[in-house]
């Protein structure tokens, strides 16, 4: 059985917290024999001290959409055990957001960086809002040749009909993340980041849209079904 951590603040009102689990779900079915899932809501506020004890014995970790999330810390802290310890992690939306933030105040050294939605006047905003935001839209995604991603989707073009996001990584720091091996793995028509993944780890791959919301018309949508297929530690 694969113990699936959904670290987030759960509301009913929020459409990718009603779609998460019927997208793993759908992911386990397609997998056919040999995959069994539960999934677990972990508030974020649970994860603010003893976070490796809370988080003990799960194979799976997905930091969901929704965010600014209960304690930002709880949710870095459950980004970082999962990058350290090499547990396959889906970052969606907000998730996505502070993967950058952790890989740039844990790996990077930058201790200020911060999210311009909860601290506008930051002095080092690392997320920002993405200059053209194409929320609820169908959009084109140029995927990077002979990324995980793309290997993933076994294309290098592909479109995405599913909820987008209002912020990104601030293209400023984007050779830092580089040099930290957070690679982008796919962008937009207007050049935006909207896929990146951690060199060296199994599955750490962050996307700025929402792709567990395909489950609402029962497709199984391919960066999830990784995620539940890949390899543990």
């Amino acid at each position: 059985m694969i113990r699936v951590g959904l670290i987030g603040d759960y509301n009913p009102q929020v459409k990718a917290h009603i779609a998460i689990p019927k997208a793993i779900q759908l992911a386990v079915m397609e997998l056919g024999s040999g995959y069994e899932a539960e999934c677990e809501w972990i508030p974020t506020s649970t994860l603010e001290k003893d976070y490796e004890r809370a988080l003990d014995g799960y194979q799976k970790l997905w930091v969901v959409p929704a965010s600014p999330y209960e304690s930002m810390q709880g949710a870095l802290n459950g980004i970082r055990y999962a990058r350290e310890r090499k547990i396959p992690m889906l970052g969606t939306c907000g998730g996505f957001q502070h993967m950058i933030l952790e890989i740039a105040r844990h790996m990077l050294g930058h201790a200020e960086a911060d999210h311009s939605e909860m601290n506008p006047e930051a002095s080092s905003l690392w997320v920002t809002p993405l200059t053209c935001t194409v929320s609820e839209t169908t959009n084109e995604f140029f995927l990077v040749p002979g990324s995980q991603v793309a290997s993933i989707y076994g294309a290098e073009e592909v479109i995405e009909q599913y909820g987008t996001c209002n912020y990104g990584p601030n293209p400023e720091f984007a050779p830092l993340l580089e040099k930290a091996g957070f690679r982008v793995a796919g962008r937009d028509g207007d050049g935006e980041t909207r896929i990146m993944e951690l060199d060296g780890h199994p599955f750490f791959i962050g996307a700025l849209f929402q792709p567990e919301r395909s489950a609402f018309r029962d497709v199984v949508h391919p960066l999830i079904r990784a995620f539940i297929g890949s390899a543990t530690v």
